[in-house]
């Protein structure tokens, strides 16, 4: 179902119900999505015995979903990201209104914000971000760091006039190079320079920028974990033989 690492994921029965009864009681926004379509809901009840979920807003979602037989579940909170996957809901009344009802997950992946690690880009070859200032200029700047949250970046340059904290940039293109472009809605948090050392004892002072990712759906999240963990083996395995 997932890419993330498995120290993330929750099998005892205890732990998943527990987690579940945090999202029910903190009425926690659940989105539904499959093959055809997705909706957001919530958790009515949780039990033991299975959990019940609201009818989506949409009549045509609420019947599509039930012909779903791979639905997955996902919630985010102020310190975690949960998701899990079921085959198949059944409809029933609960208080008398519409609900689907499901045996609880076996499974469920529960990811803390601290864990969202950053990890350094490395130095070759620079993977480069592409988009447009607010008066349409392009704005090129290269990937510093990495995480399921955001990203920093380095200038080459100096920075463009009229760039301020706060700004939001659509659909910013980020070359990965062997893993593959990436657009994402960003907005920029925070500007700082980096300084470093030259050989010949000279400080060097470079622009950094760090921008929070807006709008990251599921499953581009879970490439991001898997391109997060491959650069974090490479940069471990590069250390190996240095030593």
């Amino acid at each position: 179902m997932s890419n993330y690492n498995e120290q993330f994921l929750k099998r005892s029965p205890l732990a998943v119900l527990g987690v579940l009864r945090d999202l029910h009681k903190n009425q926690v926004p659940i989105r539904l999505s499959w093959q055809s379509g997705q909706f957001i809901s919530k958790i009515l009840e949780v039990t033991a015995a299975g959990l019940i979920v609201d009818f989506g807003s949409q009549s045509l979602d609420n019947q599509a979903v039930q012909k779903a037989t791979d639905i997955q579940f996902s919630a985010e909170t102020e310190g975690a990201k949960v998701e899990f996957s079921l085959p198949k809901l059944q409809v029933m009344n609960y208080l008398d209104l519409p609900a689907f009802s499901t045996p609880i997950p076996s499974a469920l992946w529960f990811i803390q914000r601290r864990e969202y690690f950053r990890i350094s880009a490395p130095l070759q070859p620079y993977y480069l971000c592409n988009t447009s200032l607010p008066n349409g200029s392009p704005f090129q700047f290269r990937l510093s760091d990495l995480s399921l949250g955001g990203m920093g970046a380095l200038l080459n340059g100096p920075l463009p006039e009229g760039l301020k904290v706060g700004m939001r940039f659509s659909q910013v293109e980020i070359d990965l190079v062997q893993w593959g472009k990436f657009r994402f809605d960003m907005q920029l948090i925070t500007l700082s320079e980096r300084k470093v050392i030259d050989s010949k004892n000279e400080t060097i002072s470079t622009p950094r920028l760090s921008f929070r990712f807006l709008n990251v759906n599921p499953a581009v999240e879970r490439e991001l974990q898997r391109i997060i963990f491959s650069l974090e083996r490479s940069a471990r395995e590069k250390a190996d033989r240095v030593k």
